[in-house]
């Protein structure tokens, strides 16, 4: 079983305006939402979609906390969330006709006590793997992320910001950076497949056994302990690419968990992305790679 930690979990809210944001007025929206958001529990949502067993912890407070768990319902994911006094953050993106604003909130503060019971409920499901996903909450920190990675006997994911990435001071069995996050982690330049690569055989090198890379239409590339494998992007058309980097994630999590090699965890990988940017929204309900994994090529980076 597969369970998600998300430290800073968020409801997100997006807003449509017709007109551009303007201070000082009155502006009525066309389009609002709000979704659960937060890396570990999209990633969990999908590993349900894929039809994987997973719960989904974390730290949540107040209404917003309490909306998360009844959202989460709505996608049979399981949870047992650490409660603390104050609210889970909002985060708002506004779609405006010249452009997106994003105003995020940094999340409630979590003391040692939180911390103690986050790794205490994880203890009492004993996984065989966790995924430690998104920013860390004020009061938290890298050393928090590895006391909870060895606080029992299985494998951890991490996707955190890069800045938290570089300092964690445990080995890891994976990481997924994005572009930016993978920069952070190293403070490498990457402006090709190739140094995305070679940025990606760094983190390997500082204790990540599965280095998960992805660069939106660039595709992704894996670093493991054996081969470098580089996969374009399927060509589809892009209706909105939140979620995809955790829809890649879970699939790849998942396609380990059935035992598939390195090379079917990353067609799994690249196939659940491509079909995450062609939909409306951060998650779906079904969630199927298999059906265009043979349409996703993966090249050998190692000479």
């Amino acid at each position: 079983m597969i369970l998600t930690v998300t430290p800073n979990p968020a409801v997100d809210q997006t807003i449509e305006l017709d007109e551009a944001l303007r201070a000082d007025v009155v502006q009525r929206s066309t389009h609002a939402e709000f979704n659960s958001g937060g890396n570990g529990i999209n990633v969990s949502q999908f590993l349900r979609a894929l039809g994987s067993e997973t719960v989904a912890t974390g730290i949540v407070g107040g209404f917003t906390g309490y909306f998360i768990e009844q959202d989460l319902q709505g996608y049979d994911v399981p949870t047992d969330f650490v409660s603390v006094d104050d609210e889970t953050r909002i985060n708002t993106t506004l779609l405006t006709p010249d452009g997106e604003y994003h105003v995020n909130q940094s999340g409630p503060a979590v003391d040692t006590e939180a911390v103690d019971d986050l790794v205490e409920t994880v203890r009492e499901y004993d996984p065989t793997t966790i995924n430690i996903g998104g920013s860390l909450p004020p009061g938290m920190d890298a050393g928090d992320v590895d006391r909870i990675a060895g606080a029992g006997d299985w494998d951890t994911a991490v996707e955190v910001p890069g800045e938290t990435l570089r300092v964690l001071d445990r080995d890891y069995e994976y990481c997924k950076p994005n572009r930016e996050e993978l920069i952070a982690a190293t403070g490498m330049a990457i402006e090709s497949v190739d140094d995305c690569a070679a940025a990606a055989r760094e983190l390997h090198d500082e204790g990540f056994a599965h280095v998960i890379a992805s660069m939106g239409g660039d595709g992704a590339v894996m670093v493991t302990p054996t081969a470098t494998l580089y996969a374009p992007a399927l060509e589809v058309d892009v209706v909105d690419t939140l979620g995809a980097g955790d829809s890649m994630l879970a699939a790849v999590l998942w396609a380990y968990e059935q035992g598939w090699d390195d090379e079917r965890a990353l067609r799994a990988g690249v196939a659940a992305s491509a079909h995450l940017v062609s939909v409306t929204g951060p998650s779906v309900h079904e969630l199927d790679p298999q059906a265009t994994m043979d349409d996703v090529t993966v090249w050998s980076l190692d000479g």
